[in-house]
């Protein structure tokens, strides 16, 4: 028997599967509440036939979902470009901080040698 048959699940294959079942939960979400409110509209017009109320059902829920696609493509985008603006904004802060921190740590370093010069030229 192979080593693959027995290799167990990862963090990342549980947290994976775990978004990918949330994901398929909120599809279905979605879609159960896009056809619940174009019932709803088909019951505000008794006059449609059940054809006409499958179809503006149909076309309704395919709208609804479209729309719900292209809403979550447009917050998946921002989402990316706010991470590479954080990303970006916390790497120069992380140098600037660096940079401090060297120059402190020069100053530092300078002061004590002159300390240090200054107390060997007197006790000499």
């Amino acid at each position: 028997m192979t080593r693959s048959r027995f290799r167990r699940p990862t963090a990342h294959d549980a947290s994976a599967v775990m978004a990918e079942a949330e994901g398929i939960v909120m599809a279905r979400s979605h879609l159960a509440e896009a056809r619940r409110e174009a019932e709803a509209l088909c019951a505000d017009l008794p006059w449609l036939t059940t054809g006409q109320a499958e179809d503006l059902t149909r076309h309704y829920v395919a709208r609804r979902i479209d729309l719900t696609r292209q809403m979550l493509r447009t917050t998946v985008r921002r989402a990316d470009e706010l991470r590479h603006e954080y990303e970006t904004r916390y790497v120069e802060l992380r140098g600037a901080l660096l940079r401090r921190h060297v120059a402190w740590a020069s100053g530092v370093l300078a002061c004590a040698t002159g300390i240090n010069a200054t107390l060997w030229l007197f006790t000499r």
